[in-house]
């Protein structure tokens, strides 16, 4: 399994170096390839900080990337999750994959965090 990291994964979403993007569709077309975690919130706050994109639309981007084929992301339905928490609140990405745990895996998360704490204690999950 190929690992690939972020600046492979936004030339390939971007479209923005087409030599790049070229190289990651055939990656992509010849390996299984694996995300982890650490990129994707990497990937969420690159295309947030520097490419001012949406938070939807980053949500969007990250749902489509967890659907290629041939790439595998670690903790897919924690991530999917996430990036929906994401889209709809102003939490960063990082408290997102929290609440994500532990709306995915039903682990309890501890923070000083007030607004977090609120989210995590809704019982509707959302």
């Amino acid at each position: 399994m190929l690992l690939l990291d972020t600046n492979a994964i936004l030339r390939y979403v971007l479209q923005d170096n087409q030599n790049m993007a070229d190289r990651v569709e055939q990656l992509l077309s010849d390996n299984i390839c694996y995300i982890p975690v650490e990129v994707v919130a990497e990937i969420v706050f690159v295309l947030l900080k520097v490419y001012k994109i949406e938070r939807k639309v980053i949500a969007q981007i990250v749902k489509e990337i967890t659907e290629t084929n041939n790439i595998r992301v670690a903790q897919s339905s924690v991530v999917r999750r996430a990036v929906k928490i994401f889209a709809a609140s102003g939490f960063d990405f990082v408290d997102c994959l929290l609440a994500g745990y532990a709306k995915e895996k039903q682990y309890s998360v501890f923070t000083f965090d007030e607004k977090l704490q609120k989210y995590l204690n809704n019982p509707s999950g959302e």
